[in-house]
């Protein structure tokens, strides 16, 4: 048997807890080499597992095992080296979280205590980058584990604005894959990592957007290879500028009996008049896994979107049954057929919703969008025509995920964890969770949430 830790390990270190329901670790500061571990393990997903961004490759957020809710309080909380602003994982009885000091932590579910925790690059330090409002930018898209070979795979932004995708062996924190993943086009220094990683048919995909400002010359585009970090390919938004994909779940996949598709939402593009011709940007794309185009959508005021920074590259595509939902910064919200999106105009309908910016969860036929002045339930009928539910009276802005019976959503301005009761949207508990970062979104897995934090990852039970 494989321990789960192996002390001698290079950029591996352990921690215990400080007494008080606190664990943390100090990292060492030296990059690991890669590290044989033997060959690659499949290890199937359990009951309770949440491998990826919203739980699953369609980003539903939905954790249909979790138990009911009780009277949510803080378990623990393990402080780390650096904030996490990706969603944490949970593999088993590990939860896996990184940093923005790009280290990546495997924490015990039970108590916050840290198994083992791998450092793998020196994070840029915000007065070497062109603009920016994350400091220092480490690793900030949400990892992405892999079953197949065992592996949980991030990419840590680090000195010189080099983007690295690195695949660490769960058991060990051993970096078995290790592989520069520049975007195809600009200034790499210009380009953040903040979408979701999704694993998909043995490949890893990387969406790139630009820093908050959006300053210099970055291009949106996603770059792939395969688990074992080889074969790359890449896709970039056809625009001369910006068009970035930065939206936190990343790509959402649409699974048909004629294959899978990956649906991204773009940010504003450079050309801002219908004049200098639609460039690819303010759109939800489809992707085939081989990374060609598979359809699009943009709305018919997309140069005037782009022109005011209203695009749809806020939120991320949401699939319910047959149909995509999106809403974007405009305030707008778009039904699109999931086997054709339309093109420019092309949408089903459309409706007031609110201006959206992060993940969707989806239950019981319903969307719960994330708003800056609370979350929305929404339903879609059988004509395509979405109407909202209810508007819950919580400014709580992060993207929910459901559970429980319970939507789960925090409040990062406030540092609040919120349930919220899935058929009015009323307020049933409430938690404290101290500074948390933008599009926080609870991770659900047994009996518990879980939530990064400025500090760390904070364990709430009695969900």
């Amino acid at each position: 048997m494989v321990p789960l830790v192996l002390a001698a390990l290079a950029g591996a270190t352990l921690a215990g807890c400080d007494g008080a329901g606190n664990a943390s670790a100090a990292p060492t500061s030296t990059v690991p080499p890669l590290t044989a571990s033997g060959p690659a393990v499949s290890t199937p997903l359990a009951a309770g597992d949440w491998p990826t961004y919203h739980g699953d490759n369609a980003r539903t957020g939905f954790a249909g095992g979790l138990a009911p809710i009780g009277v949510p309080h803080q378990d623990w909380h393990s402080t780390v080296d650096g904030a996490v602003y990706g969603q944490p994982l949970v593999v088993g009885s590990t939860v896996l979280a990184a940093t923005e000091n790009d280290t990546v932590y495997a924490l015990d579910a039970a108590t916050g205590r840290v198994n083992w925790s791998t450092h793998v690059g020196t994070p840029v330090p915000q007065a070497d980058l062109p603009c920016g409002d994350i400091d220092p930018l480490g690793i900030t898209g949400t990892m992405a584990y892999d079953p197949t070979t065992s592996r949980v795979f991030a990419v840590a932004e680090s000195t010189g604005g080099a983007h690295t995708l690195v695949g660490l062996d769960v058991r060990t924190g051993a970096v078995v894959v290790r592989v520069e993943l520049e975007p195809p086009r600009g200034d790499r220094l210009a380009h953040q990592q903040r979408a979701a990683l999704t694993v998909l048919a043995g490949r890893v995909y990387v969406a790139y957007g630009g820093l908050y400002g959006d300053c210099a010359n970055y291009i949106g585009s996603v770059v792939s290879v395969t688990t074992a970090g080889v074969d790359p390919i890449s896709y970039a938004v056809p625009t001369s500028r910006e068009g970035g994909i930065w939206a936190p779940g990343g790509a959402t996949v649409l699974s048909t009996p004629a294959g899978d598709t990956l649906l991204y939402s773009v940010g504003n593009g450079a050309a801002v008049t219908s004049g200098t011709g639609y460039d690819g940007s303010d759109a939800v794309q489809g992707l085939t896994p081989a990374l060609r185009t598979a359809g699009y959508f943009a709305p018919s005021s997309w140069a005037d979107d782009n022109a005011g920074d209203l695009d749809l590259g806020s939120s991320g595509p949401t699939v319910l049954g047959p149909w995509v939902f999106i809403a974007g910064k405009r305030g707008d919200g778009y039904v699109l057929r999931a086997g054709s999106l339309g093109g420019i105009g092309g949408q089903v309908s459309q409706l007031p919703a609110c201006r959206s910016f992060g993940g969707s969860a989806v239950a019981d036929n319903t969307i719960y969008l994330p708003c800056p002045d609370g979350p929305r339930a929404l339903t879609i009928d059988a004509a395509g025509t979405a109407s909202v539910r209810w508007h819950a009276a919580v400014s709580a802005a992060g993207s929910p995920t459901v559970g429980g019976g319970a939507v789960w959503v925090v409040d990062y301005s406030a540092g609040v964890l919120y349930a919220l009761d899935p058929a009015t949207g009323a307020v049933r508990a409430q938690v404290s969770l101290g500074p948390t970062p933008h599009f926080a979104s609870p991770t659900l897995s047994g009996s518990h949430a879980y939530v990064g934090t400025m500090t760390g990852v904070t364990s709430i039970a009695g969900a």
